[in-house]
């Protein structure tokens, strides 16, 4: 007995899998518009045909599924999320005293790629480097570290974290110096690093680093420093197709070739138990056995997001600011062809 993903799959909306390349894959010049069909911009359908849905959240990551868009849609979330949902990293480091090992440039870099729990809401962009630091487009924090030798070290310690104090300079060491009315604006949340263990540099008995930070907002297009998030990527929704009876013999054969949990063998005959999890290896169509009984594809406007957020917003909050931005894009092109047309 054959089992199936779905009962009826559309060829239009389904991305078929070979053994040595995909197939089906061609578009339309315009998504969801086909020939001799009526195709106009229906909002109840699309409303209708659009899907959200949230699979898993934690502080850190989240999952949901995007159906009924089309891929330039999808991917333009993607790419906003990545690259122009605005942050507030480190841009200028004034050092001080730094008598580390660590060079005063790799200190400066490092310290720039710490992501930083700041609303980005509350500060204005520079429009250009020249702009002078305010308390509108500038926070600073001050880093002041130092490692000294205990008095009551054992002869022949070797561990450092018992013969030093300060040791290991550490993200969660830079404090905030607020200017202006940035202690009012910023008291509920004042800033500080979004993870506080990040390793900046280890020092010895006599050194010291003391250094003041000033951070901007920028977006991640400009450097990767801004994005907020690690990983922000989609995949397409798997599909298994069992054309034929799989003989009990091979019947475990064939669910080695998938991972754990996709392919189920009850009363004799192979289920396709969760499509989901599969991770379209192709392994099973390698088997000459199987040839002609399995067919893999994924559904082309079904789209996976899988989101994890560096610390500076809450992962719940990327999707909805990248869609802020690209719903202002929209409005500043609807702006230009308005302003040509006049």
């Amino acid at each position: 007995m054959a089992s199936s993903t779905s009962q009826q799959i559309d060829p239009r909306t389904h991305v078929r899998v070979g053994k040595e390349r995909v197939e089906n894959v061609a578009g339309t010049a315009f998504p969801g518009h086909h020939p001799g069909e009526s195709n106009h911009w229906d909002l109840d359908q699309f409303n209708r045909n659009l899907r959200v849905t949230l699979n898993s959240l934690s502080p850190s990551s989240l999952e949901f599924d995007l159906v009924g868009v089309d891929a330039s849609v999808a991917n333009a979330l993607r790419r906003i999320v990545i690259s122009e949902v605005p942050t507030v990293a480190i841009e200028t480091v004034y050092v001080w005293n730094n008598t580390s090992i660590v060079q005063d440039e790799v200190l400066a870099q490092r310290l720039g790629l710490i992501p930083l729990a700041i609303d980005p809401r509350k500060l204005q962009l520079k429009q250009s480097p020249e702009d002078a630091p305010t308390d509108l487009n500038t926070v600073v924090f001050n880093l002041i570290a130092r490692c000294e030798r205990r008095k009551d070290v054992k002869k022949g310690e070797l561990d450092p974290a018992k013969i030093y104090t300060g040791a290991d300079v550490l993200s969660s060491q830079i404090e905030f110096d607020p200017k202006g009315s940035q202690a009012e604006s910023f008291a509920q949340n004042p800033p500080r690093a979004a993870v506080g263990g990040i390793l900046l540099a280890k020092m010895r008995g006599g050194q010291e680093i003391v250094a003041e930070l000033h951070c901007n907002k920028g977006i991640g297009k400009e450097h990767a420093k801004w994005s907020p998030v690690a990983t922000a990527s989609y995949r397409l929704l798997p599909t298994i197709s069992v054309l034929g009876d799989i003989p009990p013999s091979l019947q475990p054969k064939f669910q080695a070739c998938f991972p754990p949990g996709v392919i189920d063998i009850s009363s004799g005959k192979v289920v396709v138990a969760n499509a989901r999890a599969d991770t379209v290896s192709r392994e099973v169509l390698r088997h000459s056995e199987f040839e002609g009984k399995v067919e893999l594809g994924r559904v082309r406007d079904h789209f996976i997001f899988s989101i994890e957020s560096a610390g500076q917003y809450s992962p719940e909050e990327l999707v909805p600011e990248a869609i802020g931005v690209l719903l202002a894009k929209i409005r500043e092109v609807r702006r230009c062809l308005r302003a040509a047309v006049v």
